[in-house]
Parts: structure tokens; sequence; C-alpha cells
């Protein structure tokens, strides 16, 4: 995808970017821990929703520069998926500690900017959450949103700390702690923003699912595809005597 230069002198020139972490919506490459509770094929159609949301939750935002961080093999796949709504850029390495790395480091180059990274499968948060991420970058260096198992969803900063990240303990339920533990080693100031969950396992998807029944416009092409999904469950269910 190619923007003119116009359009990115336009970009380059906010103050606030929004970088979701995605891969490209592939069997075996996503949400694998919903496995079995989906099929593989199931499971792609359900992150492509969540990624679809997550994109319209980031332009829903005022005056922020939208874009995606993936590996350089999904580079053409979720090129394809934004359209002209958001930039496609391809990490430095592999795995999630390289692609934060690289989102600090590509966006705050030339420009000190407001830059937070964010998850591809929490696009039910409230939009003003974002908002208040933004707002705790113009006061402090690093801003963080936990989530309740002990991890992260969003992660800001206004500069590239090469240190910040790294392999261990990303994906665990230490990787909050790490990261924590790492902003004070740099003696950088830190805002939280309110813990939230995201989308890894069958309970979790359980609890969307209720949720989004109640609100569904919060995510609407997820909620869509999880009404057919336990509508077609329940009929199964139904048919095979299976509780």
């Amino acid at each position: 995808m190619e923007l003119s230069t116009e359009g990115m002198a336009r970009l380059s020139s906010r103050d606030r970017v929004l970088v979701i972490m995605a891969k490209a919506p592939r069997p075996g490459a996503v949400k694998t821990r919903l496995v079995p509770t989906l099929s593989r094929t199931a499971v792609v159609a359900f992150y492509r929703c969540l990624l679809e949301d997550t994109l319209a939750l980031a332009q829903s935002l005022g005056d922020v520069e939208v874009a995606f961080m993936c590996p350089n093999s999904d580079l053409d796949e979720l090129a394809r998926l934004a359209g002209s709504n958001a930039s496609v850029v391809a990490q430095n390495g592999e795995g999630l500690a390289a692609g934060l790395t690289s989102v600090f480091a590509r966006f705050t180059e030339k420009h000190r900017r407001r830059v937070i990274a964010f998850n591809s499968d929490s696009p039910h948060l409230p939009r003003s959450v974002l908002e208040d991420a933004f707002e705790i970058l113009a006061a402090r260096d690093v801003v963080v949103g936990p989530t309740q198992d002990g991890g992260y969803y969003l992660v800001g900063a206004k500069a590239s700390h090469l240190t910040l990240f790294a392999h261990d303990g990303m994906g665990t339920s230490s990787a909050l702690e790490t990261l924590l533990s790492r902003v004070r080693a740099l003696n950088l100031s830190l805002g939280l923003v309110d813990p939230f969950y995201d989308i890894d396992v069958s309970d979790d998807m359980t609890r969307l699912a209720a949720e989004l029944r109640l609100a569904p416009e919060r995510a609407p092409r997820t909620a869509r595809w999880l009404r057919d999904w336990q509508l077609a469950a329940g009929q199964f269910r139904t048919l095979t005597g299976k509780p």
C-alpha cells in the first residue's frame, strides 16, 4: 500500500500515533489457544473480526495516525485488509518483543510523538481508555494498560528505549511485572490506565460474547460473528443431544 507524499507528510505531522500489533489471519498463526473450542477455520474468521473492529476503534479517535506493525511475511495481506485506513509496517526481527521495539524505533525516530502500541484483540475497549493513555503520555515517559492475567494490552512512550522489551516474560503472567521493573530501571516516569482483558482462551471469548450481546456497537463485526457462532453451537447441541 502506498500513500501520497502529501498523505505521508500529514500523517507524520500528527502528535499521536496508535500502532496495532497484528498478524495476518491465517490458520495456526493466530489465537491458537482457542482451539479446540473453535476449529482452525473459525479461529481465523473470529480473529479477522477482532482485527477489523480494532481498526475501527483506532479510527474513531480524532487526529491520530493509525498503523499496523506486523511480521514481514504478513505485510501484503494486512495491507489489503487495511486499505487506505492505516499504514502497515514490517517489524525488525521475530516475536512480540521485536515488534514492540520496532514500533518505538520507527515512530519516534524523527519526531518526539506520543506513540501507543495496542493489541489487536481488545476492540471492545472503551475509546476513553485510549484517550486517557494519550493524555497520560503528555506528562509521563511511559503509559501501560495492564491485563487482568498479568500482561498488558497497551504500552506507550515518546521515545525509543532499546532495553525496555526483551524476550523473557513476554506473553506470560510475569510480562507486566517485567515491563514495570525495566521502566523503573531506566528511571522513566510511569502512568497506568484501567486494567482490561484480551481474548486468549475460551473463557475470555464467552465473557466477550456476553458483553457484546448487551452492547454490540462496541465491536459490531465481532458481535455478529459471536452471535452466529453461538446459534450454530446451540443447534449442534440440539441435534446431537450433547450438553
